[in-house]
């Protein structure tokens, strides 16, 4: 999985308007070819062949691009290739001005801190290429299309989390504030706070109550979170926030009673293991169905 910290907003910008022209052919062409044949791409560009080839080898010594051989010369966008477009729109429109350090890496993303209008974080969604399959299969957002390179199904991710965190913040469910999306990126206000998991808690019958308060306002706005624990709660004194929505189902989805009584046992089975709460789940599914 890809793991290299993404360009600075300064370097994307610093990206010349042929290296961006490239990137953005490869991304619309990689919908139809898995290895982009280079004579394609030099008409889709228009560039010369010698100016491709040059900004083709500046791409991948950057790690943006790869290139094959077989069964014919051909080239892909890689992550770092998809991040630089990503941040050369969001930086464009000015959702994003400068990136910090390394927050996060989750299964199938990395959080950087930025700067925007405040603090910030990015989420750069990475759903790898061993999980795609898996991943196409068990979502339902997922599309059908012959070459759809894994890559791609990041960006679905990404939407897919950020559509969740409009509703569920505007509807009053305590999850990051959704700033931007941009493909993989989705741009969220930066949660002040811990994750539950690390810390300690002066009362957690009073947490627990939150969450499980939350969890039930989302159930009511159509969401399930689908992979909730306590990795991806985060607390500070007097509050509580959700986090990592993309892997959300309906409460209509055929296994919703399956999902929502795994994500409330992990919680409360959490709660129980280090504070001694005891929380029938049957309990639990009872009071976030209502």
């Amino acid at each position: 999985m890809y793991s290299k910290m993404p360009l600075s907003a300064e370097d994307i910008r610093s990206l010349h308007k042929y290296d961006i022209r490239i990137l953005l052919a490869l991304e619309r062409l990689m919908k139809k070819y898995r290895w982009v044949p280079q004579d394609i791409l030099k008409q889709s560009t228009e560039l010369s062949l010698s100016e491709l080839k040059y900004r083709l080898g500046h791409l991948m010594e950057l790690d943006m691009v790869k290139s094959s051989s077989v069964p014919y010369k051909g080239y892909q966008i890689v992550f770092a290739g998809y991040d630089a477009l990503s941040l050369h729109s969001l930086t464009k429109r000015g959702s994003v001005q400068a990136l910090g350090s390394l927050l996060g890496i989750g299964k199938e993303a990395h959080v950087y801190e930025a700067l925007g209008m405040g603090l910030l974080a990015l989420k750069f969604h990475r759903v790898g290429q061993r999980s795609f399959q898996s991943v196409r299969k068990n979502r339902g957002y997922m599309p059908e299309y012959k070459h759809f390179p894994w890559i791609f199904a990041s960006a679905y991710s990404a939407k897919q989390e950020y559509d969740a965190l409009k509703i569920l913040y505007e509807n009053g469910v305590s999850v990051p504030v959704p700033v931007d999306i941009n493909r993989n990126v989705v741009v969220m206000s930066l949660i002040q706070g811990v994750n539950l998991n690390q810390c300690t808690l002066g009362n957690p019958e009073e947490t627990l109550d939150m969450i499980l308060d939350n969890v039930a306002k989302a159930y009511h706005l159509g969401f399930i979170h689908g992979d909730l624990s306590e990795f991806n709660v985060m607390v500070d004194e007097d509050c509580v926030w959700i986090i990592d929505w993309p892997q959300w189902i309906e409460p209509g989805h055929p296994n919703a009673d399956n999902i929502l009584m795994r994500d409330l046992r992990n919680i409360i089975t959490y709660f129980e293991r280090k504070y001694g709460i005891v929380y029938l789940p049957e309990d639990a599914v009872s009071r976030v169905v209502g």
